[in-house]
């Protein structure tokens, strides 16, 4: 089972133990939208294109606010059966960052949340696939932007001058706040204002 598959297992699971109205780290969303959220990103192609581009938006919000409609373990039961057999190769590929991250999305709302200790192989993975995303999640910082490990594990995430911020952690948690969220346990070198520079920009890719 790979990666994505486990963790789109274990999403099912928390939200299933957080229950339909409980909030997430995705803004306003319940655990009921961001199942509608998924489902509509795999089942829907004619409004998925909305996640992506503004103009679709609308069209995306009618579509997402009927399907968060359906009875929760309908909906729970669509997004644990994964995505159409023609979506089914690139699974692992297309879904490991959507599932790993709604997964902490939906665990680091409650309160009191820990990091989970994840594998040696699962946190190489994330970091395989930070090291290309981080580029486009740093791009508005005005300083260079770096990336450390505890196994020894550096990159330069975003180039922005001669200061510079360095982020250390797991992969798992540097992925996380490549995504934007907060609820991270990461270590922090720079200059004080270079570093909350950097935790508040706009880390949307």
């Amino acid at each position: 089972m790979s990666m994505a598959q486990r963790e789109r297992q274990a999403l099912v699971q928390a939200m299933v133990a957080a229950g339909p109205d409980a909030s997430t780290l995705c803004g306003e969303w319940t655990v009921r939208d961001l199942a509608a959220h998924l489902v509509v990103r795999e089942r829907r192609p004619d409004a998925a294109p909305g996640i992506m581009l503004k103009p679709f938006e609308p069209y995306l919000e009618k579509v997402q606010r009927k399907v968060a409609q359906r009875p929760f373990p309908d909906l729970l039961q669509t997004v644990r059966t994964g995505p159409p057999f023609y979506l089914r190769p690139v699974d692992a590929l297309m879904n490991l960052t959507e599932m790993f991250v709604h997964h902490e999305d939906v665990r680091r709302a409650e309160p009191g949340w820990e990091p989970r200790v994840l594998s040696a192989a699962d946190e190489n993975r994330l970091w395989k696939v930070l090291t290309g995303l981080s580029r486009m999640a740093y791009r508005k910082s005005p300083v260079t932007v770096a990336l450390a490990t505890p196994d020894g594990r550096h990159a330069v995430a975003h180039k922005g001058g001669d200061r510079t911020v360095v982020l250390a952690g797991p992969p798992s948690e540097l992925l996380l706040h490549a995504f934007g969220r907060n609820e991270v346990r990461l270590e922090a070198t720079g200059d004080p204002e270079d570093v909350q520079t950097v935790y508040a920009l706009d880390r949307s890719v």
